[in-house]
């Protein structure tokens, strides 16, 4: 099939980094077709797709569970590659409440295996994730980093991101496995830490950290992420199937340092910020090797972590309606 008629199916394109995707890709290949699956669950919300790629005639959307095998056998059989995103993202929520964890990132990651290995596509990007390695145990982390996942929601993503491998292994699947670091922009829920941090500027409330506040990360811009997953998309096969690759900036920020910039930028005081009692299993250090996505991809950040925070803010500052309707949940997710 020629690039200009292929399929792309992107399950759980309707959450953060999945809408965003879909977005970037559209822009850059108006031409694919989109067919997204996504349960909508509360961290779902197509309105974070443009009315563009919506009305455009290459896109459908699916209403379905990535664990009910029928729907995702239909997908893949209509699919030249996939990427799955699909998944459950929380890690506070995942230490009260994690079996939808295990069902939606394991289960729903076997059945969508089990759809492609009964009909083969091009390539299979999973997203994984960052949390499954843990704590740094060196600087920068790179892709041989021990798995050591320190929340229920990074064993199940820590669950999922084996599960693709062994498929590698047995069934010769043709799989990339992408870890991005801590993503962050425009369409992210409040429950998390950047949009949580910006939304309580804009309403003159406090900041709330967990701990000191001294845990870093490492802070991608959304559209980073998207373009190396394009880059992935269209790199040579050989270079890229059964390899994982980490995306991230290599550099490390406190959370601490980030609701200062925050408020910084919005001029607001730092003694905004609060501090609570931390939270069971946090990981205190995450920072990127960068040298395998650079290799394989010629890909590197190119958003800086200011210029990244100075469009987030412009999106929530300017896009009220987008998330003024999730401030009901707020007393679930106000810590970080």
């Amino acid at each position: 099939m020629s690039d200009s008629k292929k399929n792309i199916l992107v399950t759980g394109g309707a959450g953060f980094i999945g809408s965003n995707f879909i977005n970037y890709l559209h822009r850059k290949y108006p031409e694919y077709k989109i067919l997204l699956l996504d349960a909508l669950t509360y961290a779902g919300n197509l309105d974070s797709i443009t009315n563009g790629i919506k009305q455009n005639g290459h896109f459908q959307f699916y209403h379905g569970n990535v664990t009910h095998p029928d729907i995702v056998n239909s997908l893949v059989a209509k699919s030249d590659m996939v990427v799955h995103f699909a998944a459950e993202s929380h890690v506070t929520r995942s230490i009260y409440d994690n079996s939808i964890f295990f069902e939606t990132d394991v289960i729903g990651t076997q059945v969508l295996a089990n759809a492609i290995v009964n009909h083969p596509v091009e390539l299979f990007i999973h997203i994984s994730s960052s949390e499954v390695y843990g704590t740094a145990l060196k600087s920068p982390m790179d892709e041989d980093h021990p798995l050591n996942p320190m929340s229920p929601y990074a064993a199940a993503k820590a669950g999922a991101d084996r599960l693709v491998y062994s498929y590698m292994q047995t069934y010769d699947f043709p799989a990339v496995i992408v870890r991005p670091f801590n993503n962050y922009g425009p369409c992210q829920h409040l429950e998390k830490a950047i949009p949580n941090f910006i939304v309580s500027a804009l309403q003159d409330q406090p900041l709330t950290l967990h701990g000191s506040g001294e845990s870093s990360r490492d802070w991608i811009y959304v559209e980073d992420t998207c373009e190396a997953l394009c880059r992935i998309m269209h790199a040579d096969r050989e270079k890229v199937v059964g390899e994982t690759i980490n995306l991230g900036t290599g550099i490390d920020t406190s959370v601490n340092a980030i609701a200062k910039k925050i408020l910084n930028i919005l001029d607001l005081p730092e003694s905004r910020i609060k501090y609570v009692t931390d939270r069971p299993g946090q990981v205190s250090r995450h920072i990127s090797s960068r040298e395998k996505a650079k290799r394989l991809l010629n890909w590197e950040t190119s958003v800086s972590l200011d210029e990244g925070l100075e469009r987030t803010i412009e999106f929530y500052t300017r896009n009220r309606k987008w998330w003024d309707k999730f401030l009901w949940m707020q007393e679930l997710w106000g810590v970080h």
